[in-house]
């Protein structure tokens, strides 16, 4: 029997009463804890310590690239040449009826994209002028065209995407793979988390959490401007030994509650507190991109001080160079409804691309350049896709934007065992669906655990009474991307 029911079992009124004056102490305790939850009795004391996966892996880490809130990828990756010759044409019903949009309704006109595409590499990559730096790393890229998903709101499409689940309360897809793998670095956590608009993610912090997994797996939220974490520094008047006296005592404490009760969470408490203790030095090195020679920020677009997407870029490089199993970099900006012109598909998207196409161009090459692309997982997206017609707000406007579309949109992934200059699947000539294989969110989650290692119906931790994975009971590996 686990320790922790066995204790509860032996409890006694006597027992109650010895320990109420500490139940204050356990109340507060209780309160840093997350929500209950099972685990092995035979937990260990440090949760991050690397575990091999399930098989050879062709990418040891990842590093998530997401554009919230959903570029348009019809002005993107992929060119629809027949409704660029329909623009501006009334959108047939049979394209729309029975269907629910965000901000559409009755008949809204096809948009043909105003932007320029054309092949690149050798593999004859279709990318836009809004990416051109994309375009010399092109054969790096393996793009998804027909990726799709049930949600059509920015935040359950992102909880779908990155826990499995459109409902707040799972585990997120960097938390299971810290979970699977654990951290190579001691000082560093295994999931860190870059949020380079000011914005949060649609999802809020579900987006990288940790769920009903034990909170050591949860992303850790870093800044590339000021304190990289924040409360991690010694308060006022607390110096660095001090500081050490208090953990270990704290330590003390909590081992014994552990050995008592048994539970998980104080174990993971304790894993906590050391990592915060040593991320004091190790944190403020590893995100100091002074450190990087000038031509390496300048190939980003990074300048030291700043808070940007293109900061964040080099810092992603910087951590998984350090052991960090899984980076997800978040970017506010991309819900092109064309409602102003920040939001236009013309002016607006070349904007908003100058500040991704330059950092991620940087970074495959970067990485490329140091060996590390071949074993590094890149994934770079949104939530879901956008219409092929305009954005119904807008139907009068001079100003182009489209609406939000979970049927059909493209994805890319590059490095770390999948084919690169390869295009994958195909929408139909309007872009309004899949014409051939399908890959949806779950499979694009199969695919990435897959490359970690990892059998996706065998990654699973008890809850409730039943087993859980990030698949939960979906999910194709798309074995054709695969290099």
């Amino acid at each position: 029997m686990h320790a922790h029911l066995e204790n509860i079992n032996l409890r006694t009124r006597r027992h109650f009463l010895k320990d109420c004056q500490l139940g204050i102490g356990a109340l507060a305790l209780s309160s840093l804890l997350a929500e209950d939850t099972q685990a092995a009795p035979d937990s260990v004391i440090n949760p991050l310590t690397p575990k091999p996966p399930h098989f050879a892996p062709k990418a040891k880490r990842v590093i998530y690239l997401h554009l919230t809130g959903s570029p348009p990828h019809l002005d993107l990756y992929d060119y629809k040449p027949e409704l660029v010759r329909l623009d501006g044409k009334p959108c047939p019903d049979a394209f729309t009826k029975g269907k629910t949009f965000a901000f559409t309704s009755g008949t809204p006109k096809l948009l043909g994209t105003p932007r320029k595409f054309a092949r690149y590499g050798k593999g004859g990559v279709w990318l836009s002028d809004a990416v051109p730096n994309l375009h010399g790393v092109a054969d790096e890229m393996c793009v998804v065209k027909s990726m799709f998903t049930e949600q059509f709101n920015h935040a359950p499409a992102e909880l779908l995407l990155y826990t499995g689940s459109a409902r707040s309360g799972r585990p997120s897809l960097g938390a299971w793979v810290t979970y699977g793998l654990g951290s190579e670095n001691e000082n560093l956590p295994g999931f860190v988390v870059l949020i380079s608009s000011g914005v949060q993610p649609n999802g809020g912090k579900n987006s990288f959490g940790g769920g009903f997994l034990p909170s050591v797996f949860q992303g850790v939220q870093c800044r590339s401007k000021g304190d990289p974490v924040l409360y991690a520094s010694d308060p006022p008047g607390m110096d660095r030994a001090l500081r050490r006296r208090s953990l270990d005592a704290l330590h003390d404490l909590n081992e014994m509650q552990a050995r008592e009760l048994g539970h998980p969470e104080t174990l993971t408490r304790i894993a906590q507190y050391e990592l915060a203790f040593r991320m004091q030095t190790a944190v403020p090195e590893v995100m100091d991109i002074s450190r990087e020679p000038a031509k390496v920020r300048e190939a980003y677009g990074a300048q030291v001080g700043a808070a940007s997407f293109a900061n964040n870029c080099l810092l992603a490089r910087r951590l998984i160079e350090q052991g960090v199993r899984f980076v997800q970099l978040f970017d506010w900006g991309w819900d092109f409804h064309g409602t102003n012109p920040a939001e236009d598909i013309r002016d607006g998207l070349t904007k908003k691309c100058a500040t991704m196409d330059k950092p991620v161009a940087a970074l495959l090459s970067d990485l490329k350049q140091r060996g590390l692309l071949d074993d590094t997982l890149i994934i770079c997206g949104g939530e879901f896709g956008r219409t092929p017609f305009r954005e119904g707000r807008t139907a009068g406007s001079k100003v182009l934007g489209r609406d939000h579309y979970p049927d059909c949109y493209t994805m890319w992934l590059a490095g770390g065992g999948v084919k690169g200059g390869f295009s994958y699947g195909e929408s139909d000539e309007l872009g309004f669906a899949i014409a051939r294989d399908k890959v949806h969110v779950h499979d694009l989650q199969a695919t990435i655990l897959h490359l970690l290692g990892f059998n996706h119906t065998r990654l699973v931790y008890r809850f409730q009474g039943r087993d859980y994975r990030l698949t939960d009971v979906h999910g194709q590996v798309v074995q054709d991307i695969l290099a």
